[in-house]
């Protein structure tokens, strides 16, 4: 007879620890007062636990407020500096590292940009281990590192007889990638560094769900679109597929049969008609174009830009595909909010929204259409590397601040204040203190 599995002191500590924690990042500060309705825990539980996790360094005061005539309620919060953060984005054009505090406070960043290399696998290794060399010694003071997460383009497998994640970007040329053995043995990370790799599309969209604006939809869509396409699908709160593996690849879902070629080789899929690559294909085949020499980003703003009759017609034609696109998701998944984001998905969201919007009501059924709407994302260029820090970020979280390899994490003594975000490299400033509600 199976023996039933039990939970330990230590199980049900670790649990409290969690519940508290996931109920002050997400809707505090709050007073233990307040813990104690949003977490059903006893207030002797409250007290115990509140202790253990401001000793450890992980909460802090965060003011007081009054009461119906008793004695001011302190407020608790979960402590900025309890400890950091880096995400990674493996771009199209570049590699973004990020150094975060735990509220998402960007501290420090590091960018370089994918020239003549491209996605040569030996290239980007060595520029991420190049960059989260940078970030970590900045100079920024920081709490302890909790965690590193990488959101890269393609399907990613658990393979451990290979060193963990392994990566089938097709669209990249990666064919079954050992990203993680490769980024452990370059940057010189062992086996107590949290790693996570994931799908940048999933990764994107914890961001906006979490931060952005899918915040408070429990079905939801988080589409990227860049010079690929790719989704995230949110069923029931929880990203479909699981968050360490493949996003539901919309972008080579079939759109035409022998349509236009697709990066990943196939034809007619949704990517070779609305990612920002095709899409200035068609621009030049019509006969515009941006300037010789341009890149995507700015010719694709050229584009938008253009009063040209071809450019007309070919946005109103990515429009009516997006639309169409939109509509198998809606069709498939009943999602209550699909939420438009990456790079080309922002350029071109604010002329195409409306025609979009007209066009999935056009091609979907008419009772899941009129439940979901469409919205741009608001996280910005740095979504990516949001999410991709939201990784370890939440297995923080679920373990109560503590995790499998490396114990407790506390913050080093009273961390020293932080003189600003600080840019490592060239690049714009991160999306800055977050306000992690609902």
């Amino acid at each position: 007879m199976p023996e039933r599995h039990r939970r330990t002191v230590r199980d049900l500590r670790r649990g409290n620890r969690a519940r508290l924690l996931r109920s002050l990042y997400f809707e505090g500060p709050l007073s233990r007062q307040e813990l104690a309705a949003h977490t059903a825990l006893s207030s002797a539980s409250i007290s115990n636990v509140t202790a253990d996790l401001l000793a450890d360094g992980l909460l802090e005061e965060a003011g007081s407020v009054g009461s119906d005539g008793g004695r001011p309620r302190t407020l608790l919060r979960v402590a900025p500096d309890a400890g950091s953060l880096i995400g990674v984005d493996v771009g199209e054009t570049r590699i973004r590292v990020e150094l975060f505090d735990v509220s998402m406070t960007e501290l420090a960043r590091c960018e370089h940009p994918l020239k003549d290399d491209g996605h040569n696998v030996a290239h980007v290794v060595r520029l991420i281990a190049d960059g989260l060399r940078a970030v970590r010694s900045a100079g920024v003071p920081h709490g302890p590192l909790v965690g590193i997460g990488v959101g890269v383009p393609g399907i990613v497998e658990e393979d451990p007889a290979r060193g963990g994640a392994v990566v089938h970007g097709q669209t990249v040329g990666w064919d079954a990638v050992p990203l993680e053995s490769l980024l452990r043995e370059a940057a010189r990370l062992d086996e107590r560094t949290t790693l996570f790799v994931s799908n940048g599309a999933k990764t994107l969209g914890q961001a906006e769900m979490w931060f952005g604006a899918g915040r408070g939809a429990r079905d939801a869509v988080i589409a990227l679109i860049g010079s690929g396409v790719g989704a995230s699908v949110i069923t029931d709160g929880s990203a479909y597929g699981g968050a360490a593996h493949g996003a539901g690849e919309w972008g080579h879902t079939t759109m035409q049969l022998r349509g236009r070629r697709c990066r990943c080789g196939a034809h007619g899929c949704l990517e070779a008609y609305v990612g920002a690559e095709a899409v200035l294909e068609r621009w030049r085949e019509a006969g515009g174009g941006a300037a010789p020499g341009a890149d995507e980003e700015t010719a694709l703003a050229a584009l938008l830009a253009s009063g040209a009759p071809a450019a007309a017609d070919v946005l109103a034609e990515t429009a009516e595909y997006l639309g169409a696109g939109i509509a198998d998701l809606v069709n498939l998944f009943n999602p209550e909010r699909i939420v438009l984001a990456g790079w080309a998905g922002l350029l071109l969201g604010p002329r195409l929204l409306p025609a979009v919007r007209e066009a999935t009501a056009a091609y979907a059924l008419r009772f899941p259409a009129a439940r979901a709407t469409i919205e741009l994302g608001q996280l910005g260029a740095d979504a990516v590397t949001v999410g991709a820090a939201t990784l370890p970020l939440s297995r923080f979280l679920d373990t109560g601040g503590v995790t499998d390899r490396a114990g407790p994490t506390a913050s080093p003594g009273a961390t020293a204040r932080r003189a600003g975000p600080v840019a490592v490299r060239t690049g714009e400033r991160g999306p800055g203190r977050l306000a992690p509600k609902g």
